[in-house]
């Protein structure tokens, strides 16, 4: 079902629970089947309401460089806002967030809310990429220090250019849990027509985060 966000922002809502809700946060890319798949996946999975907000309210319709161009246009506010009112509309009693690549980074972002019971980010930005900077594109790292890093787990690739090694080394070192994948590289979970995707490292790293958010043994 797709409604809008008090900011009109558009989000897909699947499932109900009063016990679980869930914000997936999409890539760059947005929401699309592949999106609305997981989202109906991991509801009848993980048992929980699961909302999933547009990033690009209003430009659904960029390409991928239109979307890297406008990325500096992007705000904090508005982003953690629509992930915060996605929390609210699960209606649930504890809420977890998940995200992929842009969306991971949201994620690594919205620890400074403390909205969030757990979250899980999927290979997310650690310093903003430089062509994304604009004056509403806060620091994740700075982000984090404003909140409590120890509630979120971050999954990265060892040959991802996006998560490179003295980035990782500075999410431990905040109390970030990370689980990393030699050779993996960027996007190697949450797609598997993308040539990075490496089937064994992602049902594991889906594994690891069901027990992070939910202390479930797997899918």
């Amino acid at each position: 079902m797709r409604i809008e966000l008090r900011s009109g922002t558009p989000a897909e809502v699947v499932g109900s629970s009063d016990e679980r809700g869930l914000v997936l946060v999409p890539d760059i890319m947005g929401l699309r089947p592949l999106f609305d798949e997981m989202a109906a996946r991991l509801a009848e999975e993980w048992q929980c309401c699961v909302v999933a907000p547009e990033l690009y309210p209003g430009q659904e319709h960029l390409d991928l460089e239109g979307r890297f161009a406008a990325a500096a246009s992007l705000t904090d506010g508005r982003v953690l806002g629509d992930m915060t009112a996605a929390a609210d509309r699960t209606g649930a009693a504890t809420v977890a967030a998940i995200g992929f690549c842009m969306g991971g980074m949201y994620v690594n972002k919205v620890v400074s809310t403390g909205r969030f019971d757990r979250l899980v980010s999927f290979y997310g930005m650690i310093h903003v990429p430089d062509g994304w900077r604009g004056p509403g594109q806060g620091e994740p790292l700075e982000h984090l220090s404003n909140g409590d890093p120890s509630c979120l787990l971050a999954v990265t690739g060892a040959a991802d250019p996006y998560t490179p090694a003295e980035g990782v080394a500075e999410l431990r070192a905040s109390g970030v849990q990370v689980v990393e994948y030699d050779e993996a590289e960027h996007g190697f979970v949450h797609d598997p027509a993308r040539p990075a995707h490496r089937p064994a490292d992602a049902a594991d790293a889906w594994q690891h985060a069901a027990r992070w958010l939910w202390q479930l043994n797997g899918l």
